[in-house]
């Protein structure tokens, strides 16, 4: 399905404006002290396995090459990434490439320069889909990628039917609608909020800004002006104090010799592409 057709556009509205709804709901019965701490427990749990498929799996191991996993930990990792609900993993690969080849240009799928909301979700609506065969033609050739694009669909209904089997009702609200909720708008906040706001360590071609809170939310994603000038690190976080959750999950899959190829940046590389203090960029 083009993204430009009528149907698509329908789907995307749905799959954006229930878990809106749903959160809304959510907030409803939080103000009234209808929420178990289950609820919460299953929410942050749910959150935190896909936004580790997303940001360690779709990403860097996928997106960017950062690390080369163990087989059975690519294949878990794509599979909860496709539980976001943010399109299949070919799709999302093809889409962020193109963004780092145009970034802030005509012909990046998500920038401010066309409006800060069009960068982040507008563009979900109305954008061309990136074609794989030239943003990532050696990941249409990788038989476990294309296996987890083709059953996007099935992992996407499990990312309901788990929370609801876990929790009933409540769980499905919590773990499934609100946590889709949470992990659409932090992805999307990389887009807008980090082409907008924060600091600047790096001289890069674009917008790219590092800001701290959707670095918590977004499990080391704010770092994002680190990201654009070295976008195969397997680190965002290139500080001690610049968190990086996923970051750290890469560290130990590496200590488990589940990881391998580790891609790290050199401190003098990183001390040579710095930009000095006094001309740091605030937004």
């Amino acid at each position: 399905m083009k993204h430009s057709s009528p149907g698509y556009r329908a789907i995307v509205l749905v799959v954006v404006m229930v878990p809106l709804l749903a959160t809304a709901l959510a907030i409803g019965l939080l103000w009234q002290g209808a929420v178990h701490w289950s609820d919460v427990i299953l929410l942050v749990a749910m959150y935190t396995l896909v936004a580790f498929g997303v940001t360690v799996g779709y990403h860097r191991m996928l997106t960017h090459r950062s690390f080369r996993p163990h087989p059975v930990i690519k294949l878990f990792l794509l599979i909860l990434g496709s539980m976001s609900l943010e399109g299949p993993a070919i799709e999302w690969a093809a889409t962020h490439i193109k963004h780092h080849a145009q970034a802030d240009r005509e012909g990046d799928p998500h920038s401010p320069v066309h409006g800060f909301f069009h960068a982040h979700m507008g563009w979900v609506f109305d954008s061309e889909q990136a074609d794989p065969n030239v943003y990532c033609r050696n990941l249409v050739n990788d038989r476990v990628v294309m296996f987890v694009s083709r059953t996007f669909v099935l992992w996407s209904i499990l990312a309901l039917v788990i929370p609801f089997a876990l929790g009933g009702w409540s769980g499905l609200l919590w773990g499934g609608l609100v946590r889709i909720f949470l992990t659409h708008h932090v992805t999307w906040s990389v887009n807008s909020v980090c082409h907008t706001f924060g600091k600047r360590e790096f001289e890069t071609n674009d917008q790219s800004h590092n800001e701290w809170v959707v670095g918590l939310l977004g499990f080391g994603e704010g770092w994002h002006n680190n990201h654009h000038a070295f976008p195969r690190s397997a680190f965002h976080g290139l500080h001690w104090w610049q968190f990086d959750l996923s970051g750290y999950l890469i560290w130990t899959l590496e200590r488990l010799g589940l990881a391998r190829d580790v891609y790290r940046i050199p401190a003098a590389l990183r001390a040579r592409r710095a930009i000095s203090p006094a001309n740091d960029e605030v937004a």
